[in-house]
């Protein structure tokens, strides 16, 4: 079906994808290829974005009139676990910088990207926009949440006292090219990829996966996510934040199991119990989003085997020509 008018078209517009280099900002910068705008992005090498004077010298210079902050410090259960104060101070310093910058410079529209992480524990599932707030966090992942939650009440916070266009949008488990396959830092998709492809090479007989593997997970591939990140980008405006998800869930044990089939691997799969499942149960409700005329269009399968093909092709291929 055609899409409906945008209620901020983004035709003509000049739109900085912050944090360009990263899995969600890299598809973002991707997609944003077949929009007939003009696509900005800011090098590492020329600005900090945990640097206020720097985000807002750039943005001051490059006139950006949408903002896509995909920018964040990010990692699994380990690096979440072991670097707390990393994953708190770098992910709000960066969100506030480019935020009150954006409005500094009288930038048009401006989509804050979170995570799923910032429900509850044991949240309601499948989870509605409405459970924020309502309970616990999961302790992996408090300050990652924690940091997410205040990006989210940032832009909350602009629109009621200054009347700017901010919303916000809340990814799932995310996986694609650009991802990070490291084993101890990455999340599950790319750590497992990794670790399975590397058994299948040496002829191991086994892989270990962490937890019981009955956690049950809902996984988007990332350009899809960036597809719906700009139609939400173009067809909404409200304070409450929008989950981005596809609704449907798989056990970590089917996903492995599937993993397997799909890189070749034919040995056996060990879950090592002693290690955290994080959040029992997290699958989104996305009911909002499809009522905007979006949905997700590729299948987990499908992902999987089009980010295994990247990993072999440019991933591995960088490594060896590294070493």
């Amino acid at each position: 079906m055609p899409e409906a008018k945008p209620l901020y078209p983004i035709a003509g517009k000049r739109v900085w994808v912050a944090g360009h280099r990263g899995l969600v900002g890299s598809a973002v910068v991707r997609r944003l290829q077949y929009e007939d705008c003009e696509i900005l992005i800011a090098p590492r090498q020329q600005i900090d974005l945990r640097q206020s004077d720097q985000v807002s010298n750039w943005i001051r210079d490059a006139r950006p009139q949408a903002v896509v902050v995909a920018a964040a410090r990010v990692g699994g259960i380990h690096a979440n676990d072991t670097r707390p104060a990393e994953f708190l101070y770098d992910n709000l310093m960066i969100e506030a910088n480019i935020i009150e910058a954006a409005r500094q410079s009288r930038v048009e529209k401006l989509i804050f990207l979170g995570s799923s992480c910032i429900y509850p524990r044991l949240a309601p599932q499948p989870i509605p926009e409405s459970a924020l707030l309502t309970g616990p966090l999961e302790p992996t992942n408090e300050w990652y949440a924690i940091a997410k939650i205040a990006g989210i009440k940032l832009c909350q916070a602009y629109r009621k006292q200054y009347g700017c266009d901010y919303i916000s949008a809340m990814p799932t488990n995310l996986y694609g090219p650009g991802d990070n396959f490291d084993v101890m830092q990455g999340h599950v998709i790319p750590a497992l990829m990794s670790k399975i492809h590397r058994a299948k090479e040496s002829g191991a007989e086994t892989v270990e996966v962490w937890g019981s593997g009955r956690a049950l997970r809902e996984f988007l591939y990332v350009d899809d996510a960036a597809d719906g990140i700009v139609h939400i980008l173009k067809h909404y405006s409200d304070a409450e934040h929008v989950n981005l998800g596809t609704g449907d869930e798989i056990t970590i044990r089917d996903l492995a199991k599937l993993m397997t089939e799909v890189i070749g691997f034919k040995g056996k799969l060990v879950f090592d119990t002693s290690k955290p499942d994080g959040t029992p149960r997290k699958v989104m409700e996305v009911e909002r989003l499809r009522s905007m005329g979006w949905q997700a269009g590729t299948s987990l399968r499908t992902g999987l085997e089009q980010t295994y093909r990247w990993y072999v092709n440019h991933h591995l291929a960088e490594q060896r020509a590294i070493a």
